[in-house]
């Protein structure tokens, strides 16, 4: 059985759900030490201006483990996220079916775990596209193993190729103004693919 191992995402983009989906196993990890400007606690969005990031403030300190970044509240970010994405995708067609289930991760509830909060969001996320994919944390920080390992390859600003995922384009909001922008957060997929977002995995 091959195993995937990935880093933990805030609404990480399609590739890094593509390998949920595919793999027979995946390890999300829990033991490295945090990476600043990553997937980790970043997302991009299709806005009218273009592609948008957004961020989740963290507290943490030089080595902290991921499992231990907790998440801050500075800067009233919650709010400014949710603003976004329901402007961004206020003209998809699937934001009012989900958006009752989205808002909680933003003012009903508050996380203080950067890591248990990514994980509460990919189990929403998967029950969007109904997919059941089979994922636990690792126990240990491990150089090498037996797997594949994806947690510097996905990544927004340094990606590493990879043959196994070809973007296929489907419909965006602002696709007449930008053309199609790929391997956004699974967040453009849903909103705008709804049911059928798991083809494009």
């Amino acid at each position: 059985m091959t195993t995937a191992l990935l880093s933990t995402t805030y609404f990480g983009p399609v590739q890094w759900y593509q390998k949920l989906y595919r793999y027979q196993q995946v390890l999300i990890e829990h033991h490295e030490t945090f990476v600043k400007q990553s997937y980790r606690n970043r997302c991009l969005i299709a806005t009218a201006q273009g592609i948008q990031a957004l961020t989740v403030p963290v507290v943490h300190e030089n080595h902290d483990s991921i499992d231990k970044i907790r998440i801050s509240d500075h800067g009233n970010w919650r709010h400014l996220h949710w603003q976004a994405i329901t402007s961004a995708y206020g003209d998809s067609p699937f934001l009012e079916y989900y958006e009752d289930e989205l808002r909680p991760f933003f003012f009903e509830r508050q996380w203080e775990y950067l890591i248990d909060f990514n994980d509460a969001i990919c189990r929403k996320m998967c029950d969007f596209i109904d997919i059941h994919p089979h994922f636990s944390p690792t126990l240990y920080f491990s150089k090498n193993g037996d797997f594949i390992d994806y947690r510097s390859g996905i990544h927004p600003k340094h990606p590493d190729a990879d043959a196994d995922f070809q973007p296929k384009p489907y419909y965006q909001v602002f696709s007449a103004r930008h053309g199609f922008l790929p391997n956004l957060s699974i967040l453009d997929l849903v909103l705008n693919m709804g049911p059928e977002s798991i083809f494009f995995l």
